[in-house]
């Protein structure tokens, strides 16, 4: 019987739409051997890393979740929210944590070794260079969408394997 009704109450560490709570996360990335760090913790701040020596942030207002994240040499805005992956320079990086901080975002730093994926080892040799802004989903809606797609084509050659970095556009 306790068991039904442990069933039956809501969890803070999740809900039916989909949001984690930081703990949730902090264990699904330990897994990975990943650490979760407050990024304007004194124990971070205490280690006066500048932000473009990170390898990524995970960003929260409220119930939303999103991802700043370095593939190769640059820095990418992950906002599910946005009609596509936005560029971030080295020099906007820390105004655009602290805007983020200042709008009352929790930021967290990932430590670690993050996985290795396609992305980072395409960046990793070529850089991106965008050439209009994501806007965010269902602004100037009378307008086509500008946003894009990232993706990496493949072409192979006999024994040769070529890798190209290609958007597309989203209409």
């Amino acid at each position: 019987m306790d068991s039904i009704f442990h069933e039956k109450q809501p969890s803070g560490n999740m809900d039916d739409s989909g949001f984690f709570s930081i703990q949730v996360i902090s264990n699904a990335l330990s897994v990975w051997g990943l650490e979760l760090i407050l990024f304007n913790s004194r124990e971070y701040q205490s280690l006066m890393i500048n932000p473009i020596n990170e390898k990524a942030f995970i960003c929260n207002y409220k119930e939303h979740w999103f991802t700043i994240r370095k593939l190769g040499q640059q820095w990418f805005n992950l906002n599910s929210l946005l009609t596509g992956p936005e560029l971030i320079s080295d020099t906007y990086l820390a105004l655009f944590l602290a805007q983020l901080q200042q709008e009352g975002y929790s930021i967290f730093v990932i430590r670690g070794n993050l996985p290795e994926c396609e992305a980072e080892q395409i960046l990793g040799i070529m850089r991106v260079q965008q050439q209009q802004r994501p806007r965010l989903i269902g602004e100037d809606e009378a307008q086509p969408s500008a946003g894009y797609v990232l993706y990496v084509q493949t072409v192979q050659y006999g024994e040769e394997k070529y890798f190209s970095l290609c958007s597309k556009l989203l209409n």
